[in-house]
């Protein structure tokens, strides 16, 4: 799918075809939308192969932030952007690579799935141009990283909070999903900011104040999201050291307990056992022996069990 958007006094508005400082964005593209794309921001057909296996690449979900300079003044972008996750990938968040090309007039954005950063920005207002659209845009990704972070901020809260009830392994499983999430987000996070970083040392991006304002913020922000990141993974990490512990010592205190019952039981099965063999026994002739030899028994148990409590083993 392509769509054309232009930003105008009231906001963005979409068209029906591509005008002059506009922004095309496509979505899961087909080849008749990729050469159509080509032809929009003056692609030789000598480049196209080249420029068709960059827009090919970005359905590699594992494809790494990059910047290289095409033909005719031509800029590839690929940043990697926050994704809450719809599938049955075992994470609850994720990044996808966001492919942006800037030419002349025009800034086109690629992604092989919906995201988030794009239905953002559909809603932004501000003045176009490509190269400080280029970096709203790489700001609007940083932003939602850290959008995305308060909210796992939020789930580890409750999910810590339900921890302290019980240890299930429902919630468990839930905080190693969150850490596979926030492994995905460090390593992005990380490739995107030596990204930014070489931006910023370009001319092109930093030709006038505002754009290097953004470039400040962004380098800022992506920071703080690093950071960020970082904290609630060793949160998560000293999180499963602690219940590991506590499940180990309410192990340690079952074991215990049991095997003091046992040692308290085993007093009045031996009484039992002897009082079983077909030998002459103490008040075997009594009509009382049965109440004689309970009695024996229940003040042999209470005594090793008042010991054995005394002794912090129960």
């Amino acid at each position: 799918m392509i769509e054309y958007f232009r930003i105008t006094q009231d906001g963005l508005k979409e068209f029906i075809k591509p005008i002059k400082n506009s922004w095309i964005h496509l979505t899961n593209p087909d080849d008749k939308e990729i050469i159509l794309l080509s032809k929009i921001i003056g692609v030789t057909e000598d480049n196209f192969d080249d420029f068709n296996n960059d827009i090919q690449s970005l359905s590699d979900t594992e494809e790494i932030p990059m910047f290289e300079r095409k033909d005719n003044s031509i800029l590839f972008i690929i940043i990697r952007t926050p994704q809450e996750s719809t599938g049955t990938s075992g994470q609850d968040y994720l990044t996808i690579p966001l492919g942006i090309i800037y030419s002349k007039n025009y800034v086109a954005t690629i992604c092989y799935s919906k995201n988030t950063v794009i239905e953002r920005m559909k809603f932004k207002k501000f003045k176009f141009n490509e190269i400080y659209f280029i970096l709203r845009f790489m700001l609007a990704s940083s932003r939602s990283y850290l959008y995305f972070l308060k909210e796992i901020d939020r789930r580890l809260k409750k999910l810590e909070h339900k921890l302290e009830e019980s240890q299930r392994n429902t919630e468990m499983v839930n905080l190693l999903d969150i850490q596979k999430s926030l492994v995905y987000f460090n390593t992005s996070l990380i490739n995107n900011h030596i990204l930014f970083e070489r931006i910023s040392r370009s001319k092109l991006f930093t030709s006038t104040e505002d754009n290097e304002d953004i470039i400040s913020d962004l380098l800022d922000e992506n920071k703080q999201a690093i950071q960020t990141t970082q904290i609630y993974s060793d949160n998560i990490t000293h999180t499963l050291t602690v219940i590991s512990s506590m499940i180990s010592n309410n192990l340690n205190r079952i074991v215990k307990f049991l095997t003091s019952m046992s040692i308290v039981v085993a007093i009045p099965t031996l009484i039992a056992s002897l009082y079983g063999m077909n030998i002459g026994l103490p008040f075997q002739n009594s009509p009382a022996a049965f109440w004689i030899i309970i009695f024996f028994s229940i003040i042999f148990s209470t005594i090793i069990g008042i010991f054995l409590w005394k002794k912090k083993l129960f």
